[in-house]
């Protein structure tokens, strides 16, 4: 087995529910020590899992929500059958109160069935669970529309969130068990091997390695990422601060793990998703000849990846069109183009 012996840095004795300045610009990711220990579910969670399902009992509305379900035997670790086609669990619909006692029940089994509520966002199941379990984000006003800030809770037995990337940034709240993030530059992507784009666990490709033994004849570079990576440990009452884009597995160590996570984007509301781009690529590019790849290399960067005003600059602004600063209108006609011309 390799080990990362890389440690994200940690910022102790942090006040509860003030974040840092500048953490939510930092590069790197974070570990914020105590930062939500104040939190009543975290609180309640260090007295007994039933107390902390109890109170989530509370604060439920009785909604269905989208569950995974495993067999005995996944451990936890939510990834493709041996053909690659398939997702090796079945996701379908429950009540959350009944999905939590499945989980208690399942510490007595030696080999209990895995169970996940992923990604739940807490205003469609719990209306007023952040009346007590919340942080004020302090992000800064760029002076155009943004995304608000998207607030999930995700609930299960152990669990292992194989290795991806998130579009947004993230600030992941530790509240019941404890948690461990294997976390990555965004340039190791290759070295992490991605997996198909469709089907995935929850959106985003997902690293093929399994990094408790990974198969080096299979993945060879995975070492490389290794030598990049770093772990960060999350007790309850714990957050991590996790830039965009960068690789992270998640394991819920506990046989009952709760986590609360912040999701927000800086970019402004009208860009869509960056897939989109990725979809688009492949279809229009990637099979080019290699010397019209190259050169196409070229024209991204000078028109998307560098400066963002260069392609207009030397160009009355009145002739600038796309290539002047967007806004939701020119977005909007950008949008129609595109898909009149992909409609041809």
């Amino acid at each position: 087995m390799l080990s990362i012996h890389n440690r994200t840095r940690v910022i102790e004795d942090c006040q509860p529910g003030s974040i840092p300045d500048n953490v939510l610009n930092s590069p790197v990711p974070l570990v914020l020590k105590g930062l939500v220990r104040h939190w009543k579910l975290v609180d309640l969670g260090r007295q007994s899992s039933e107390a902390a399902v109890d109170y989530l009992k509370s604060h439920y509305n009785g909604k269905p929500s989208q569950v995974y379900f495993g067999e005995p035997g996944l451990n936890g670790r939510y990834f493709y059958d041996k053909e690659v086609t398939r997702l090796n669990y079945e996701t379908r619909k429950a009540q959350i109160d009944e999905v939590l006692d499945l989980i208690l029940a399942a510490r007595q089994e030696q080999h209990p069935p895995s169970y996940y509520i992923a990604s739940n966002l807490i205003h469609t199941h719990f209306p007023a669970l952040r009346e007590e379990n919340d942080l004020h984000l302090p992000r800064p006003d760029p002076g155009y529309p943004v995304e608000a800030n998207r607030v999930s809770i995700w609930i299960g037995n152990k669990t292992l969130a194989c290795a991806h990337y998130d579009a947004s940034s993230n600030l992941a709240c530790c509240v019941v068990g404890n948690r461990r993030f294997s976390l990555f530059p965004p340039e190791q992507i290759a070295n992490l091997y991605p997996g198909p784009l469709e089907p995935t666990p929850g959106g985003q490709a997902i690293s093929m390695v399994d990094f408790s033994n990974p198969d080096l004849d299979r993945f060879p570079d995975f070492p490389k990422a290794v030598e990049a990576g770093q772990i960060a440990e999350l007790e309850p009452g714990d957050a991590l601060f996790l830039p965009s884009m960068w690789w992270h597995q998640v394991e819920g160590l506990n046989d009952f793990n709760i986590l609360i996570n912040y999701w927000w984007s800086e970019a402004p509301a009208y860009t869509g998703s960056g897939m989109n781009v990725l979809y688009h690529a492949l279809l229009c590019l990637r099979d080019k000849p290699e010397h019209e790849k190259r050169a196409w290399r070229e024209v991204l960067d000078y028109y998307v990846f560098g400066d963002a005003d260069r392609a207009g600059r030397h160009l009355p602004e009145q002739a600038r069109g796309f290539l002047g600063e967007l806004d939701d209108i020119k977005a909007r006609q950008l949008r129609a183009m595109l898909l009149s011309r992909l409609n041809r």
